[in-house]
Parts: C-alpha cells; structure tokens; sequence
C-alpha cells in the first residue's frame, strides 16, 4: 500500500504573503540600522513596511495562502519594529518611562491576546464577537477603524522620530508642534485621538485576554 506523501513544508515557506513578511523584517533591519543618521529615509522604510502589512493579508486571501505561520510572522514583525521604535523614542525624550510603558502594553497586551485565543480554541486573535466591551468589538470587527487607530498610532511615532532632537520633553515638543499653525493642530488631534483609542483597547484587549485565561482554569478545576 502506498504511503501518503508528507506535505512540503518548504511551500507554505514560500507563499507570497509570507516572501513580503520576509522583505518586511529586512527592511525594518536596515531602517533601524540608519535611523540615527537618515531620520528621513528611515521613516519612508518603516512606513512601507507598516503598509506591507495589510498588502500581505490581501496577498493571502486572494491566493489562498492563509497560514498560521504567516499570521505569527505577520504579528512578530509588527511587535518587534514597534518595540524597537519605542525604545528609541525613550532614549530621546523624557520621561523615557511613557515610551517603555507603551511598549510593555503592547507587548503583553497582544501576547496575552494571542494565548487565550488558542486557549479556547479560536482560529483567530481577532475573533471577539463574544466581548463584552463596545469598543473592543468595534475596533476588531471594523477595518477602517482599526486601520485608522494602527496608521495614527505608527504616524505619531514616526513624526515624534523626525521632530526629537536629543533628551527633549514630550510635552513642550507635542505642543510646539500644534502652535505651529491650525492644520498641524487639527493632524496631531485625529493621531493622538487614534494613538489613544489603540492604547485603551490593549488595555481592554490585555484584561479581556486574561479573563479567559482565568476562566479556562475555573472550568478546568470544576470539570477534573
């Protein structure tokens, strides 16, 4: 009797979303290599970058080329070059705390979210239609919103990059910005409202993660 041939993992490897998850990392690598001494062309990078991540989403259904590798590599490389973006912020503005608080939010918040989806056994971290929270459900089951939150967020950062010089305060730069004129004003409002709205779902998002992480155990306890 013939044996059924293992699947090669080498295709899945080689999906298209995938290839762009892999130009993604590298151009994060050379960004972060010459941040410090082409602020501009590092902030063109890291912005493609930032945009290649719904073209490899797109590429993935239109090819149905869907993978759970894909989706970690896909959220690996989101967390990763926010976190190192992060941490320069923290080295050129003070208090360095706010940006390393950031980072640990985003981190744990989405590590948390990540484990309890596979926990109960969903397919996917966005899959919160069960949430009790408004919010939560609007920001995952809305694109346009999300969308919205992730470009204001990853903006704010960039222009944060470009404006810092070295050791300056957060709040004299943010407000030197807005005086600057009333556009500059009303573009800082719609990336803070959006920076702020992505914060406060990590927060909802971390809570939520570790609700069922808690109750996964109680339902494990009373049903032994």
């Amino acid at each position: 009797m013939a044996s059924k041939s293992r699947p090669r993992t080498i295709s899945v490897y080689l999906y298209i979303p995938n290839i762009i998850g892999y130009i993604r990392v590298l151009m994060n690598v050379f960004a972060f290599a010459i941040c410090f001494t082409n602020k501009e062309l590092f902030s063109i990078l890291y912005f493609i970058s930032f945009v290649c991540d719904a073209l490899d989403g797109w590429f993935a259904r239109k090819f149905n080329q869907v993978s759970t590798f894909g989706a970690v590599l896909d959220m690996v490389t989101d967390r990763i070059s926010t976190a190192c973006l992060l941490v320069i912020l923290s080295q050129v503005y003070r208090p360095s705390f706010i940006f390393l608080s950031l980072l640990a939010l985003d981190i744990a918040s989405h590590w948390l979210q990540m484990y309890s989806t596979f926990l109960v056994g969903k397919s996917n971290h966005k899959d919160v239609k069960d949430s009790t929270s408004w919010l939560f459900k609007l920001y995952y089951g809305n694109k346009m919103f999300m969308g919205y939150c992730c470009v204001a967020c990853e903006v704010l950062y960039i222009t944060l990059f470009l404006l810092a010089k070295e050791s300056e305060n957060i709040t004299d730069v943010l407000l030197g910005a807005a005086q600057q004129s009333i556009i500059y004003s009303a573009l800082l409002a719609l990336l803070l409202f959006g920076w702020a709205t992505k914060q406060l779902v990590n927060i909802i998002q971390m809570k939520t993660a570790a609700d069922l992480c808690v109750l996964y155990d109680l339902n494990k306890k009373h049903n032994a």
